[in-house]
Protein backbone atom coordinates (compact mmCIF):
# COMPACT_ATOMS: atom_id res chain seq x y z
CA UNK A 1 0.00 0.00 0.00
CA UNK A 2 1.73 3.02 -1.37
CA UNK A 3 1.59 6.43 0.66
CA UNK A 4 0.04 9.89 -0.04
CA UNK A 5 0.49 13.03 1.14
CA UNK A 6 -1.22 16.11 2.31
CA UNK A 7 -1.34 18.45 -0.63
CA UNK A 8 1.87 18.83 -2.43
CA UNK A 9 3.84 16.35 -3.81
CA UNK A 10 7.58 15.72 -2.93
CA UNK A 11 9.95 16.30 -6.21
CA UNK A 12 11.52 13.11 -7.30
CA UNK A 13 9.71 10.77 -5.09
CA UNK A 14 8.02 7.65 -6.19
CA UNK A 15 5.09 6.96 -3.62
CA UNK A 16 4.46 3.72 -4.43
CA UNK A 17 7.58 2.67 -3.88
CA UNK A 18 7.12 3.97 0.14
CA UNK A 19 5.80 0.06 1.63
CA UNK A 20 6.80 0.82 4.93
CA UNK A 21 5.00 1.95 7.90
CA UNK A 22 4.69 4.99 9.17
CA UNK A 23 3.50 5.37 12.71
CA UNK A 24 3.23 8.77 14.31
CA UNK A 25 2.81 8.64 18.80
CA UNK A 26 1.74 12.89 19.69
CA UNK A 27 1.15 15.03 22.71
CA UNK A 28 2.42 17.28 24.85
CA UNK A 29 5.96 16.98 26.49
CA UNK A 30 5.97 14.36 29.95
CA UNK A 31 2.71 12.61 28.25
CA UNK A 32 4.62 9.46 28.02
CA UNK A 33 5.44 9.32 24.48
CA UNK A 34 9.26 8.46 24.18
CA UNK A 35 8.85 5.44 26.83
CA UNK A 36 6.23 4.43 25.04
CA UNK A 37 8.08 4.48 21.86
CA UNK A 38 11.42 2.72 23.07
CA UNK A 39 9.24 -0.30 24.44
CA UNK A 40 7.13 -0.36 21.08
CA UNK A 41 10.67 -0.15 19.27
CA UNK A 42 11.95 -3.27 21.36
CA UNK A 43 8.54 -5.22 20.57
CA UNK A 44 8.40 -4.26 16.67
CA UNK A 45 11.91 -5.48 16.43
CA UNK A 46 11.50 -8.69 18.39
CA UNK A 47 8.23 -9.34 16.30
CA UNK A 48 11.01 -9.03 12.99
CA UNK A 49 10.32 -5.80 12.32
CA UNK A 50 13.40 -2.66 11.03
CA UNK A 51 12.31 0.24 12.36
CA UNK A 52 13.30 4.39 12.46
CA UNK A 53 12.79 5.95 15.62
CA UNK A 54 12.43 9.98 14.89
CA UNK A 55 11.31 12.77 16.37
CA UNK A 56 11.60 16.42 16.33
CA UNK A 57 14.57 18.45 16.24
CA UNK A 58 16.88 15.89 15.21
CA UNK A 59 17.84 17.00 11.75
CA UNK A 60 21.67 16.89 11.19
CA UNK A 61 20.56 19.88 9.32
CA UNK A 62 19.69 22.33 11.34
CA UNK A 63 18.70 20.86 14.88
CA UNK A 64 21.63 22.18 16.71
CA UNK A 65 20.51 25.73 15.31
CA UNK A 66 17.20 25.19 17.01
CA UNK A 67 18.33 24.70 20.29
CA UNK A 68 21.09 27.93 20.16
CA UNK A 69 18.39 30.15 18.80
CA UNK A 70 15.79 29.30 21.46
CA UNK A 71 18.55 29.68 24.14
CA UNK A 72 17.85 33.57 23.92
CA UNK A 73 14.50 33.39 24.49
CA UNK A 74 13.75 35.88 21.46
CA UNK A 75 12.53 34.30 18.22
CA UNK A 76 9.97 35.34 16.92
CA UNK A 77 6.81 33.24 16.51
CA UNK A 78 7.27 32.71 12.12
CA UNK A 79 11.15 32.48 12.46
CA UNK A 80 10.58 29.41 14.89
CA UNK A 81 8.03 27.69 13.04
CA UNK A 82 9.78 27.91 9.57
CA UNK A 83 13.26 26.72 11.70
CA UNK A 84 11.41 23.31 12.70
CA UNK A 85 9.33 23.01 9.02
CA UNK A 86 12.52 23.03 8.08
CA UNK A 87 13.79 20.59 10.27
CA UNK A 88 10.85 18.22 9.84
CA UNK A 89 11.60 18.85 5.98
CA UNK A 90 15.59 17.47 6.04
CA UNK A 91 14.11 14.89 8.64
CA UNK A 92 11.27 13.49 5.75
CA UNK A 93 13.24 13.57 3.22
CA UNK A 94 16.75 12.05 4.89
CA UNK A 95 15.60 9.62 7.28
CA UNK A 96 11.55 8.85 7.08
CA UNK A 97 10.67 8.41 3.02
CA UNK A 98 14.47 6.03 2.46
CA UNK A 99 12.95 4.15 5.62
CA UNK A 100 9.70 3.68 4.40
CA UNK A 101 10.81 2.43 1.13
CA UNK A 102 13.41 -0.38 2.55
CA UNK A 103 10.08 -1.47 4.40
CA UNK A 104 10.81 -0.06 7.88
CA UNK A 105 8.32 0.99 10.23
CA UNK A 106 8.96 4.37 11.47
CA UNK A 107 8.00 5.58 14.73
CA UNK A 108 7.37 9.02 15.13
CA UNK A 109 7.84 10.53 18.31
CA UNK A 110 6.06 13.75 17.52
CA UNK A 111 4.97 14.79 14.13
CA UNK A 112 3.47 17.92 12.18
CA UNK A 113 0.41 17.86 14.57
CA UNK A 114 2.46 19.00 17.47
CA UNK A 115 3.78 22.21 15.42
CA UNK A 116 0.83 22.89 13.77
CA UNK A 117 -0.65 22.75 17.40
CA UNK A 118 1.83 25.12 18.70
CA UNK A 119 1.67 27.39 16.06
CA UNK A 120 -2.12 27.85 16.14
CA UNK A 121 -1.95 29.00 19.83
CA UNK A 122 0.44 31.60 19.02
CA UNK A 123 -1.94 32.71 16.49
CA UNK A 124 -0.83 31.12 12.82
CA UNK A 125 -2.97 31.20 10.15
CA UNK A 126 -4.99 27.15 10.32
CA UNK A 127 -4.56 27.60 6.09
CA UNK A 128 -0.95 28.73 5.94
CA UNK A 129 -0.12 25.89 8.14
CA UNK A 130 -2.02 23.29 6.47
CA UNK A 131 -0.28 24.75 3.19
CA UNK A 132 3.27 25.02 4.91
CA UNK A 133 3.14 20.96 6.23
CA UNK A 134 1.39 19.58 2.81
CA UNK A 135 4.30 17.82 1.70
CA UNK A 136 4.20 15.82 4.47
CA UNK A 137 3.37 12.19 4.57
CA UNK A 138 0.05 10.75 5.84
CA UNK A 139 0.97 8.21 8.47
CA UNK A 140 -0.69 5.14 8.54
CA UNK A 141 -1.69 5.39 12.65
CA UNK A 142 -1.74 8.62 14.87
CA UNK A 143 -1.93 8.12 18.22
CA UNK A 144 -2.72 11.09 20.56
CA UNK A 145 -1.45 10.43 24.15
CA UNK A 146 -4.34 12.98 25.91
CA UNK A 147 -3.39 14.63 29.73
CA UNK A 148 -4.85 17.76 31.63
CA UNK A 149 -2.18 20.57 32.63
CA UNK A 150 -2.15 19.52 36.27
CA UNK A 151 -0.80 16.11 35.56
CA UNK A 152 1.74 17.39 32.61
CA UNK A 153 3.06 20.36 35.51
CA UNK A 154 3.33 17.26 38.02
CA UNK A 155 5.44 15.28 35.39
CA UNK A 156 7.35 17.86 33.97
CA UNK A 157 8.42 19.30 37.42
CA UNK A 158 9.37 15.42 38.76
CA UNK A 159 10.90 15.17 35.83
CA UNK A 160 13.69 18.23 35.12
CA UNK A 161 13.31 20.18 38.59
CA UNK A 162 11.90 23.26 36.70
CA UNK A 163 10.12 24.42 33.71
CA UNK A 164 10.84 25.19 30.28
CA UNK A 165 10.50 28.76 28.77
CA UNK A 166 9.03 27.39 25.43
CA UNK A 167 7.11 24.19 26.78
CA UNK A 168 5.54 27.41 29.39
CA UNK A 169 4.12 29.16 26.43
CA UNK A 170 6.01 32.31 28.42
CA UNK A 171 6.66 33.73 24.79
CA UNK A 172 2.88 34.56 24.89
CA UNK A 173 2.66 36.82 28.25
CA UNK A 174 -0.36 34.33 29.17
CA UNK A 175 1.35 35.38 32.99
CA UNK A 176 4.25 36.46 34.60
CA UNK A 177 4.01 33.03 37.36
CA UNK A 178 5.77 30.44 35.18
CA UNK A 179 3.43 27.92 36.64
CA UNK A 180 0.63 29.88 35.97
CA UNK A 181 1.59 30.09 32.43
CA UNK A 182 2.16 26.80 31.94
CA UNK A 183 -0.99 25.43 33.15
CA UNK A 184 -2.73 27.90 30.46
CA UNK A 185 -0.68 27.19 27.68
CA UNK A 186 -1.17 23.52 27.91
CA UNK A 187 -4.67 23.95 28.23
CA UNK A 188 -4.56 26.01 25.41
CA UNK A 189 -2.69 22.94 23.36
CA UNK A 190 -5.03 20.40 24.84
CA UNK A 191 -7.63 22.71 22.91
CA UNK A 192 -6.07 22.26 19.41
CA UNK A 193 -4.94 18.96 19.41
CA UNK A 194 -8.42 17.99 20.36
CA UNK A 195 -9.53 20.11 17.24
CA UNK A 196 -6.78 18.49 14.93
CA UNK A 197 -8.10 14.85 16.59
CA UNK A 198 -10.90 15.73 15.15
CA UNK A 199 -9.57 17.04 11.37
CA UNK A 200 -7.05 13.99 11.58
CA UNK A 201 -8.54 11.04 12.84
CA UNK A 202 -6.20 10.74 15.49
CA UNK A 203 -6.30 7.72 18.18
CA UNK A 204 -7.25 9.33 21.63
CA UNK A 205 -5.13 7.73 24.24
CA UNK A 206 -5.74 8.66 27.80
CA UNK A 207 -1.89 9.51 29.51
CA UNK A 208 -3.20 9.52 32.45
CA UNK A 209 -3.60 5.58 32.70
CA UNK A 210 -1.10 3.15 34.21
CA UNK A 211 2.13 2.32 31.20
CA UNK A 212 1.17 -0.52 31.09
CA UNK A 213 -2.64 -0.73 30.25
CA UNK A 214 -1.71 2.60 27.61
CA UNK A 215 1.09 0.15 25.70
CA UNK A 216 -1.29 -2.76 25.29
CA UNK A 217 -3.55 -0.69 23.65
CA UNK A 218 -0.82 0.90 21.55
CA UNK A 219 0.27 -2.99 20.83
CA UNK A 220 -3.26 -3.94 20.01
CA UNK A 221 -4.15 -1.58 17.12
CA UNK A 222 -0.65 -1.82 15.67
CA UNK A 223 -0.48 -5.29 15.23
CA UNK A 224 -3.80 -5.69 14.08
CA UNK A 225 -2.80 -2.60 11.58
CA UNK A 226 0.16 -4.95 10.57
CA UNK A 227 -1.83 -8.08 10.30
CA UNK A 228 -4.10 -6.08 7.68
CA UNK A 229 -1.15 -5.38 5.58
CA UNK A 230 0.34 -8.40 5.51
Amino acid sequence: MSKDHYGTKMPGVDYSSLQGTLIVIEGPDCSGRSSHIHILKEWLEASGYAVLNTGLKRSVLISSMISKAKTGNILGKKTLSLMYATDFADQLENKIIPALRAGYVVLADRYIFTLMARDLVRGADKEWLRQLFSFALKPDLIFYMDVDSQTLLHRAFQKYGKLDYWESGMDLSLSNDIFESYTVYNNLLRNEYRKLTDEYGFIVVDATEKFDITQKIFIKDISEHLSNRT
